[in-house]
């Protein structure tokens, strides 16, 4: 069995740099952070027991005998991709799905993480973001950008740079102090409102040619936001206040990315004594992040009460595997070979010594028992 963490992240500048359409020709840059909210993928292998092959539960419970017949498209594409079989998977998270915190990307790198796991393999960050990004954007043909999959991956607060060359991900070195004054200072609500990202990124993307300027103007920001926190000397505050000159950019990317109700609730904030947000994420609605004081948070909360409010902190490890089990796991089907020195055999119950020869895997099955593998000893 294994268990994956994987956290959710906050985009604070840059979003919509990331998209290839941009990033390819102009360069992109995307400063943002990973928070202690987190999914969680189980995975291990499905005993040879049960009328269906393999069980997945998500929001909803799929039980399947081919990958083929596999709903959600996120996990049938990683299933192909990584020819997995005979799994049982399981998902919980700490936050809503469609809610503009990277949900659907965590999830993907929680579950390539815990594929590979389970087959033994380890897999680095650089690796796990660029074969999420590949799921998504390629296999599954989803259309976004790809700031997501990296910061999920590699957790802690960073400055994400594009260019043609792929991406380079640098930590933020920031004051250990100030950087805990900045994680005081935001506060997280969520909207109620659940949106599909992948339509507003569609739209987003086809407005990218119109958009050039201020989407250069945006990926500006991140340098002057990055100075702002490295910088002792000056004021945190403008943080919060960079963060409503952006917002109001990336308004005027798409006006569905805010809507009047979310307008509502931002005023509100402000009128309370909110510096400035952002709604995160592809826009339309999920959570809505304030940059306040401390002596203001609680008019805040008392403005929008009406809104769940939820405390975090900045998440520094990434993804990474909390429980690690192995199993052996013989397949069936196709001629495979195994490479072990020594493994067991589960259906003989016996320890098996295969040093002199390579042990291949036949299709042969037991005409009494259609799932029994046979082994022959080959050369």
């Amino acid at each position: 069995m294994i268990i994956t963490r994987t956290p959710f992240r906050i985009s604070f500048f840059g979003g919509g740099t990331d998209f290839a359409e941009f990033y390819k020709e102009h360069g992109g840059a995307v400063l943002s952070t990973a928070i202690d909210k987190y999914c969680y993928v189980n995975v291990r292998h499905l005993p040879r027991f049960f009328d269906y092959a393999s069980e997945l539960c998500y929001s909803e419970i799929e039980r399947v005998n081919h990958v083929s017949e596999v709903k959600h498209p996120l996990i049938r594409e990683a299933l192909k991709m990584l020819d997995m079989h005979e799994i049982r998977l399981s998902y919980e998270s700490d936050i809503p799905a469609r809610s503009g915190m990277g949900t659907s990307s965590a999830f993907a790198v929680g579950m390539l993480n815990a594929f590979h796991s389970i087959k033994g393999q380890y897999m680095s960050k650089k690796q796990l973001a660029d074969e999420a990004i590949y799921l998504e954007r390629v296999q599954c043909k989803e259309v976004g950008g790809i700031q997501d999959q990296i910061a999920t991956a590699y957790g802690g607060m960073n400055k994400i740079e594009f260019g043609d060359f792929g991406y380079i991900v640098k930590p933020e070195v920031i004051y250990p102090i100030r950087k805990r004054k900045l994680n005081s200072h935001l506060m997280l609500f969520f909207t109620g409102f659940s949106r599909y990202s992948f339509e507003i990124s569609v739209r987003t993307r086809a407005q990218i040619k119109n958009k050039e300027k201020e989407l250069l103007e945006m990926k500006q920001l991140v340098e002057e936001a990055e100075k702002i926190l490295t910088d002792k000397n000056k004021d945190l505050n403008d943080f919060g206040r960079l963060l409503d000159y952006n917002w109001k950019l990336k308004r005027g990317l798409n006006e569905e990315i805010s809507t009047d109700a979310t307008d509502l609730i931002y005023h509100k904030a402000k009128a309370a004594g909110a510096l400035g947000g952002k709604l995160l994420g592809a826009g339309g609605g999920g959570f809505i992040l304030l940059y306040a004081e401390l002596d203001r948070q609680a008019s805040i909360r008392y403005a929008l009460n009406d809104l769940l409010y939820v405390p975090f902190k900045f998440d520094e490890e990434g993804a990474k595997v909390i429980y690690y089990e192995p199993e052996t796991y013989v397949p069936t089907g196709t001629k495979r070979e195994i490479s072990d020195d020594v493994r067991y055999d589960d259906f003989q119950e016996k320890w098996i010594d295969n040093t002199p020869k390579l042990l291949k895997l036949t299709a042969q099955t037991n005409k009494h028992d259609k799932n029994q593998a046979v082994y022959k000893h080959q050369g």
